[in-house]
């Protein structure tokens, strides 16, 4: 075992012995064996909904009604502040959109998995403009495993520390019961459009009591949706010459099993491992949109193979004092194999030849949290907290773009870079819960965290929750989140080039280099809402939020200097480094309405109306997302077995960004927008008897569809040096049409 993994499993074992062992209570207790899921997994959005604003809960019913197609993204998609973007607003890899909360990216949505974090994704090659060819990590459980999805946003989330700047999705999984259950779900949709994939999935769930002290849960998933036809988007595209990609697709294989060891009847253990495996189906996509034989020639086929290992144990104490206690230990294994692609200009991102290379994502966490009750003048409730996170990439490929025909960079070697890079960060954080009055509660955190690369991070914040008379109740919080650079934007070894058209300002070849002095991205997220509630169970809400984001880390602008040499006119390239923009805003509202209109139709609608968002030093986008977002829906349980839903999204205009990459403002079809949209989903589910359910659907019922154009981007000339402006404006993605789609759950 390597000699770093020694002592951190040493450590984390002295720390959980210790934390445990203060609160353990020496006298006889009462039993403590409750099968009841909620009382034993990592609970987030229900522990801090009371003093929280931006909370959100999808339940396992909510997903057994309108289950996804593929990737529950697309339910998580329909909670207010959430949308579906790439990382930057380039467009590139359009298809693969990921979770983007209050604006903030897809690399500031925090994904956990029973409260431990999920970070495959930062094993796929970071691109000039932010772009990683991942659909994210929010497709590692299947849907039907899934007892809720929890998602926070804005100060409730801070408190999670590195990566949670715009939210908190916490993926909440069906826990081991002391009866035996098995089910089996499956689910098939069938697209109208032919050009379009399909999905079949397939999965059991299996729990029970081995003895009176172990439970265990084990399941299984087979899942494969196809790719979208190579030229289903071949009538739409702005640039004639090259091909925009439809949707990917991808065959997921899934085993996970828990072993929960009660080892009293106030402490259990549980042991996780899971193996998951992901394979790309092909769909045509490169980077800049310029296919070539050997692309085409990988159509439908599996380019990219993504393999997850989890590891993790996890102790919880519950003591008859109310002090509670969790810690964990994990260790998630990622293996991402892909064909080799190119580094440099128009061809990156594009396959350059038929061989796999792997890069291999090591994410160990160590993390516990105490809380106990005490009375300070008033009753509160303190949790403290620690937690320590080694990275550790190896990455045979990334590194060995040349410095040959734009000139030698000093202080780089042309050759034999190093494959190898790593990041420790630890942190430790309060959270205090002050029951000022019987209507009020205030609640301060704060936290601290080092990073090895970008330094030392405080991160203060503040919630109050008041409640006004009988209906009324008022909510304010104030956070400071950041986010660490990756592990590809520290890296002195990555490098990338381009002949011209992507290096900004117009001033020939270029690089764009590593940087080891990158400060954290950090952003002040405030928020205010008021909210109505009956006891006829009407709630009305209305949320306003700003995030003032700064030290946001994006490719340079300014050249640290020049390359020594190089290949005729490419000679003497300009060397961008990753870099800090100063100051960046986003602004919106967010409002939610529930009327129960009888006891058995319930009308929910939350809206997403978003102020600004914008680089305050170029005035351009963050990202491309819609200027509104309206989901409604009608749940009508019409008989004890019967129920029907209605559920339809609209979307606001999508704006293109303003600028390309040399620093230009866009024209013509580059700043075309996106016209809003609406998309209607209907479903209606039966319980035959208390073993089998039968769900059958249609989304997009109206056949809603959006093609792919291609990249928000302009192209150049190689000729002439012109701009030639044939950009896709906001039509970087497409949106399926209508799909028939049957479930069923058949459980014991």
């Amino acid at each position: 075992m390597n000699t770093k993994y020694k002592s951190t499993y040493l450590l984390a074992t002295l720390i959980s012995f210790i934390c445990h062992n203060a609160y353990a209570d020496n006298g006889d207790s009462s039993v403590h064996n409750d099968t009841d899921s909620d009382e034993v997994m990592v609970v987030t959005a229900a522990e801090q909904s009371k003093q929280a604003l931006g909370v959100s809960v999808i339940t396992q019913k909510e997903l057994s009604k309108m289950p996804p197609r593929n990737d529950i993204s697309e339910i998580i998609r329909t909670m207010p502040g959430v949308s579906l973007t790439g990382n930057s607003t380039s467009g590139q890899r359009g298809n693969n959109r990921q979770i983007d909360i209050r604006g903030m990216g897809p690399e500031n949505t925090l994904i956990l998995v029973d409260g431990r974090p999920v970070k495959s994704r930062m094993s796929v090659r970071y691109g000039w403009r932010g772009e990683r060819d991942t659909r994210g990590d929010t497709n590692w459980v299947p849907a039907e495993i899934i007892e809720r999805i929890d998602v926070l946003r804005g100060p409730a989330a801070a408190r999670y520390g590195d990566g949670a700047a715009g939210g908190v999705v916490n993926i909440i999984t069906k826990q081991p019961t002391k009866e035996w259950h098995i089910s089996w779900n499956s689910y098939l949709n069938l697209p109208s459009h032919r050009e379009e994939g399909a999905t079949k999935r397939t999965n059991f769930l299996l729990t029970g009591g081995l003895t009176d002290n172990l439970s265990m849960r084990l399941y299984g998933n087979l899942n494969k949706t196809e790719a979208d036809d190579w030229d289903i988007n071949k009538k739409h595209q702005i640039n004639p010459s090259s091909v925009s990609a439809g949707r990917e697709g991808v065959r997921n294989k899934d085993i996970n099993g828990i072993l929960r060891w009660d080892i009293t009847d106030k402490q259990s253990l549980e042991f996780e491992t899971s193996v998951s495996r992901q394979g790309n189906i092909y769909a045509g996509d490169t980077q800049n949109n310029n296919p070539d034989k050997l692309v085409s020639r990988f159509y439908n086929d599996e380019t990219n193979r993504m393999n997850r290992q989890n590891y993790s144990v996890t102790h919880r104490g519950y003591w008859d004092n109310g002090v509670n206690t969790m810690s964990y230990i994990q260790l998630e294994k990622t293996h991402n194999s892909r064909l080799n692609e190119g580094l440099a200009g128009g061809t990156e991102g594009r396959f350059k030849d038929d061989n796999f290379s792997t890069i291999t994502y090591n994410n160990f966490t160590l993390h516990n949290e105490t809380s106990f009750p005490l009375t300070i003048v008033v009753p509160q409730t303190m949790t403290i907290g620690g937690e320590y996170n080694h990275q550790k990439m190896k990455d045979p490929t990334s590194n060995t773009q040349t410095i040959t025909e734009g000139g030698s960079i000093p202080w780089i070697k042309n050759k034999d870079r190093s494959e190898n890079a790593s990041a420790n960060l630890w942190g430790v954080f309060v959270e205090d819960n002050i029951e000022l009055t019987q209507t009020t509660m205030l609640t301060p955190t704060i936290r601290y965290n080092h990073q090895s690369e970008s330094g030392s991070n405080w991160s203060p914040g503040l919630n109050l929750f008041q409640e006004i008379g009988d209906y009324f109740s008022l909510k304010l919080g104030i956070a400071r989140a950041y986010k660490a650079p990756n592990l590809y934007q520290t890296n002195p070894n990555y490098l990338l080039y381009s002949r011209g058209q992507g290096c900004y300002g117009a001033g020939g070849s270029c690089y764009l280099i590593g940087n080891k002095k990158l400060k954290a991205e950090t952003s002040v997220n405030k928020e205010i809402g008021l909210e109505f509630h009956n006891n006829a169970g009407l709630i009305a809400g209305l949320t306003y939020f700003r995030n003032d984001y700064h030290n946001k880390i994006d490719s340079g602008t300014s050249p640290i200097g020049q390359a020594e040499g190089g290949q005729n006119k490419f000679k003497n390239s300009n060397i961008f480094q990753w870099q800090n923009v100063p100051k960046s805003v986003i602004e919106g509202l967010e409002g939610s309405i529930t009327i129960p209109v009888t006891s058995t139709v319930n009308f929910r609608n939350n809206l997403t109306w978003m102020l600004q968002s914008k680089n305050k030093k170029s005035g351009d986008y963050l990202s491309i997302i819609p200027k509104y977002t309206l989901n409604s829906s009608i749940d009508w349980q019409a008989t004890d077995k019967f129920s029907l839903l209605t559920a339809v999204t609209w979307y606001g205009k999508q704006r293109p960004r303003k600028y390309d990459y040399l620093g230009e403002k866009l024209t013509d079809s580059s700043t075309n927008q996106l016209s809003p949209y609406a998309l209607l989903n209907l479903s209606g589910q039966y319980q035959f008897n208390k073993n089998f359910t039968f769900t059958v659907g249609v989304d997009n019922l109206f056949d809603k569809r959006l093609f792919r154009k291609g990249n928000s981007s302009s192209l150049k000339n190689p000729q002439n040096g012109v701009i030639s402006v044939r950009g896709a404006g906001a039509a970087t993605y497409n949106e399926p049409g209508r799909t028939l789609f049957i479930n069923t759950n058949v459980s014991f």
